[in-house]
Protein backbone atom coordinates (compact mmCIF):
# COMPACT_ATOMS: atom_id res chain seq x y z
CA UNK A 1 0.00 0.00 0.00
CA UNK A 2 1.52 3.56 -0.63
CA UNK A 3 0.46 6.23 1.64
CA UNK A 4 -1.07 8.60 -0.18
CA UNK A 5 -1.24 10.66 2.93
CA UNK A 6 2.34 11.74 2.75
CA UNK A 7 1.74 13.81 0.33
CA UNK A 8 -0.91 16.16 1.83
CA UNK A 9 -3.99 15.56 -0.61
CA UNK A 10 -6.11 17.04 1.46
CA UNK A 11 -7.46 20.86 2.11
CA UNK A 12 -6.83 22.97 5.25
CA UNK A 13 -9.54 21.95 7.34
CA UNK A 14 -9.24 18.29 6.62
CA UNK A 15 -6.94 15.41 7.75
CA UNK A 16 -5.79 12.79 5.23
CA UNK A 17 -6.89 8.97 6.02
CA UNK A 18 -4.60 6.06 4.39
CA UNK A 19 -6.97 3.06 3.48
CA UNK A 20 -5.52 0.02 1.73
CA UNK A 21 -4.63 1.13 -2.22
CA UNK A 22 -6.59 4.50 -1.69
CA UNK A 23 -6.92 7.41 1.06
CA UNK A 24 -10.13 9.75 2.32
CA UNK A 25 -9.94 13.37 3.72
CA UNK A 26 -12.30 13.70 6.80
CA UNK A 27 -12.91 17.29 7.89
CA UNK A 28 -11.61 18.55 10.81
CA UNK A 29 -13.33 18.73 14.26
CA UNK A 30 -15.31 22.57 14.60
CA UNK A 31 -12.88 23.59 17.51
CA UNK A 32 -10.18 23.19 15.13
CA UNK A 33 -8.29 25.35 12.18
CA UNK A 34 -6.28 22.81 10.83
CA UNK A 35 -5.32 19.09 12.21
CA UNK A 36 -3.51 15.74 11.94
CA UNK A 37 -6.20 13.49 12.88
CA UNK A 38 -9.98 13.44 13.74
CA UNK A 39 -10.80 14.87 17.43
CA UNK A 40 -10.67 18.21 19.41
CA UNK A 41 -7.11 16.96 20.35
CA UNK A 42 -5.35 16.74 17.29
CA UNK A 43 -6.04 20.61 16.15
CA UNK A 44 -3.19 22.18 14.73
CA UNK A 45 -4.52 25.66 16.12
CA UNK A 46 -7.64 26.55 17.68
CA UNK A 47 -10.26 27.82 16.13
CA UNK A 48 -12.12 31.40 17.18
CA UNK A 49 -14.08 30.56 20.56
CA UNK A 50 -12.16 27.47 21.81
CA UNK A 51 -8.97 27.71 23.49
CA UNK A 52 -6.39 25.20 24.13
CA UNK A 53 -7.24 22.59 27.57
CA UNK A 54 -5.79 19.83 28.76
CA UNK A 55 -3.93 19.36 25.02
CA UNK A 56 -8.02 19.67 23.30
CA UNK A 57 -9.29 22.40 21.82
CA UNK A 58 -12.36 23.37 23.92
CA UNK A 59 -15.01 26.18 24.03
CA UNK A 60 -14.91 29.36 25.58
CA UNK A 61 -18.15 30.15 27.79
CA UNK A 62 -18.13 34.18 27.00
CA UNK A 63 -20.92 34.30 29.52
CA UNK A 64 -18.47 33.63 32.22
CA UNK A 65 -15.63 36.05 31.80
CA UNK A 66 -15.34 38.77 34.23
CA UNK A 67 -16.27 41.12 31.05
CA UNK A 68 -19.89 41.45 30.02
CA UNK A 69 -20.41 40.54 26.48
CA UNK A 70 -23.88 41.77 26.58
CA UNK A 71 -24.20 44.86 27.38
CA UNK A 72 -28.13 45.81 26.74
CA UNK A 73 -30.42 46.22 29.33
CA UNK A 74 -32.27 43.56 29.99
CA UNK A 75 -30.72 41.00 28.10
CA UNK A 76 -29.51 37.26 29.02
CA UNK A 77 -25.68 35.37 27.70
CA UNK A 78 -26.34 32.34 25.89
CA UNK A 79 -23.17 30.26 25.22
CA UNK A 80 -22.75 28.60 21.97
CA UNK A 81 -20.44 25.91 20.50
CA UNK A 82 -17.22 28.45 19.78
CA UNK A 83 -19.42 31.75 20.30
CA UNK A 84 -22.53 33.59 21.88
CA UNK A 85 -25.73 35.02 21.55
CA UNK A 86 -27.61 38.04 23.59
CA UNK A 87 -31.31 37.64 23.54
CA UNK A 88 -33.85 39.72 25.67
CA UNK A 89 -34.49 38.45 29.72
CA UNK A 90 -37.69 36.62 30.42
CA UNK A 91 -40.68 39.15 29.88
CA UNK A 92 -39.02 41.13 27.85
CA UNK A 93 -38.99 41.09 23.97
CA UNK A 94 -36.32 42.81 21.25
CA UNK A 95 -38.09 46.02 19.61
CA UNK A 96 -35.22 47.16 16.99
CA UNK A 97 -32.62 45.85 19.07
CA UNK A 98 -33.66 47.04 22.32
CA UNK A 99 -35.31 44.59 24.67
CA UNK A 100 -38.74 46.22 26.29
CA UNK A 101 -41.35 44.51 29.01
CA UNK A 102 -44.20 42.46 26.88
Amino acid sequence: DLDECAASPCKDHQYCLNTDGSFSCKACDASCVGCTGEGSDKCKTCASGYMKEDEKCTDIDECNLPEKVCMEENQDCVNTSGSYQCVCSEGFEDKDGTCVQT
